[in-house]
């Protein structure tokens, strides 16, 4: 088993083994610093700290839980990251630049889209992460890490976060909870829970017990389909939860939360796309209080669902907005480089290639993500 690493565990957790050290419990202020705001790339630049310390916690520790291996740029500035984990697998982060003509963001507004599962179990029919299956959860440290490592590779703060990378965070619910604690917390990055948004397919146990979290973090829903019958078909998730049961926890949620719901529906070519389903959508984001993320489908390798015209997308908005639903139709960054929503799953030869893997330990397999 690899050493435990430091941006997993808590003030408190570093509190207790500094303590059993027989350390001043000053040093974990300073050791914190060092991590998550100095963001400092090896234990043994942390000057301040004695030189018997850094020893120990090298010995005991490693700095951080994910090693960045490559970077892909786009035109628009989308910048797709890849990771290694300590078993060799790998995961895939996707940095996003403001768009302020279309969401009216600030122009120097940055979000992060996080992996939180190595691959993915629940098989969404237009989704290139769950093709070949899920192979693990990543722990707190290899979730919080992805954000500490964007901003040492950018310099730039990170300032929102979207977890709708790799995998489904609420099946992998404690985890993500930890991470989130890390992620929000004063002494560690300190990003506000209201710059959080967490998308799920619909595990609604799940969704039940996020709402009873104090935090007041955002929710997306993955739902792709305004009825059973079309959901079905995009949502192998849908046969355990329908709409009825899935909108009754939204509602549950509404009644804790004082964050809108966003509902993500991902336009796909003569699957869901008539005007029709519009129109039922409208009427179930005007029940839930919810806006609209419509997104025109990615094309995905070995998948053979089509996008629809850019006119068709557009009226399909616009049925939604005569309805007077809140519907933006999302121009996705990051599509070339195979990082726009849905298309994240690891290219097995151009990694090889790129990393030099020759054996089978050390190789990126294509059914993690």
């Amino acid at each position: 088993m690899p050493l435990p690493a430091l941006t997993g565990l808590t003030p408190d957790a570093l509190a207790v083994w500094l303590e059993a050290a027989g350390e001043p419990a000053f040093r974990a202020a300073q050791i914190l610093e060092w991590v998550w705001k100095k963001k400092v790339s090896a234990i043994n630049a942390m000057t301040n700290l004695p030189v018997a310390l850094r020893d120990n916690l090298a010995s005991s520790f490693r700095l951080t839980a994910v090693e960045h291996t490559l970077t892909t740029g786009s035109p628009d500035s989308t910048r797709k990251l890849l990771f290694r984990l300590h078993d060799r697998r790998y995961i895939e982060s996707v940095l996003i630049p403001a768009n302020p003509a279309l969401y009216g963001e600030k122009s120097d507004r940055r979000t992060l889209c996080v992996s939180s599962q190595v691959g993915c179990a629940f098989g969404c029919k237009f989704c290139a992460s769950g093709l070949l299956g899920f192979t693990r959860n990543l722990d707190a440290s290899e979730i919080a890490g992805q954000i500490l490592a964007a901003e040492q590779l950018t310099g730039e703060r990170v300032d929102n976060l979207v977890f709708m990378g790799m995998g489904e965070p609420l099946a992998n619910l404690n985890h993500l909870l930890n991470a989130i604690a890390l992620i929000t917390g004063e002494k560690t990055l300190n990003l506000g829970a209201r710059h959080l948004t967490i998308s799920t397919s619909g595990l609604v146990p799940q969704i039940r017990q996020l709402a009873n979290h104090p935090q007041q973090i955002r929710l997306a829903i993955s739902l792709h389909g305004a009825t059973d019958a079309v959901r079905q078909q995009i949502m192998p998730l849908h046969q355990k939860w329908p709409i009825a049961e899935l909108v009754d926890a939204l509602e549950f949620w509404n009644s804790k939360k004082n964050q809108k719901i966003t509902l993500e529906y991902i336009l796909i070519q003569g699957i869901n796309d008539a005007l029709e389903h519009a129109t039922i959508l409208a009427r179930l984001a005007r029940r839930l209080h919810a806006k609209v993320n419509l997104i025109p489908y990615n094309l995905v390798l070995g998948l053979t669902w089509q996008r629809p015209s850019d006119s068709h997308c557009r009226a399909f908005r616009d049925v939604l907005q005569h309805a007077g639903v809140t519907a933006t139709l999302r121009l996705e960054k990051g599509g070339d480089i195979d990082a726009a929503c849905g298309q994240l799953r690891l290219q097995q030869e151009s990694h090889d290639a790129h990393m030099g893997a020759s054996s089978p330990d050390t190789r990126a397999k294509p059914h993690h993500i």
